[in-house]
């Protein structure tokens, strides 16, 4: 697949990395002289000029593009761009921060894709936007580790804990809670977990179908 990535911040960077790592074609865009050098030291092709002015965007090649990562720090920029990827039939990931009101939140999930927040989950969990993915099973950050999210059933035998006091096998652990369509966040000390709710973890792939039948309570599956 082919990505357009706007913004070689933090997010971009690590973004960027893990979709090269997998084979992937990516084009960076950035209007910041020192993150363009960078971005070029490491190998990517790299469009300089503004992610939200359209002729910027074609340079990096849109019209063929697969989907477009709006991941930089300006909400507006990121808007921009991902309203221009929708003209030009992309999938679109725009990131949001997390000081955001919610509705300032519900109005821009309107008419993108995906909203990503990078102080939950990051590059992960923008990459697998752009792939067309979801949350409830994040691609493999490292050949050691996967991320992934289970849904607390009716019946868990988790019900009513408290999310910190739940132990998972080996190094897996849980890193955010999330109930009904709220988002996604560390869980506080006092949070239990309610049927519905969501729990994001970290896991060596091979324990993640036993983990996700101990939190559901499948014994069949655990068997």
């Amino acid at each position: 697949m082919k990505f357009v990535i706007v913004g070689f911040g933090r997010v971009g960077m690590r973004t960027a990395r893990i979709l090269r790592s997998e084979g992937h074609d990516l084009v960076i865009v950035d209007n910041d002289p020192d993150k363009v050098e960078r971005a070029r030291e490491e190998g990517f092709t790299v469009v300089e000029g503004d992610g939200a002015e359209e002729s910027t965007l074609e340079e990096a090649g849109i019209a063929d593009a697969d989907a477009v990562g709006a991941l930089t720090g300006d909400l507006n920029t990121n808007f921009s761009a991902c309203m221009l990827g929708k003209h030009y039939g992309l999938r679109t990931a725009l990131r949001i921060d997390e000081d955001y009101r919610q509705e300032i939140y519900e109005k821009y999930a309107e008419d993108v894709d995906e909203i990503i927040y990078p102080e939950r989950l990051g590059a992960a969990g923008a990459k697998t936007a752009l792939l067309g993915g979801d949350f409830n099973v994040l691609a493999d950050l490292t050949e050691e580790l996967s991320v992934a999210t289970v849904t607390i059933p009716e019946g868990s035998p988790q019900i009513g804990r408290r999310v910190v006091e739940v132990d998972l096998q080996g190094d897996a652990h849980i890193y955010a809670h999330g109930r009904a369509d709220e988002p996604m966040e560390i869980p506080l000390p006092q949070t239990r977990i309610e049927a519905g709710d969501d729990v994001a973890l970290m896991a060596a792939p091979a324990d993640l179908p036993e983990i996700r039948a101990f939190l559901r309570g499948d014994e069949a599956a655990a068997a």
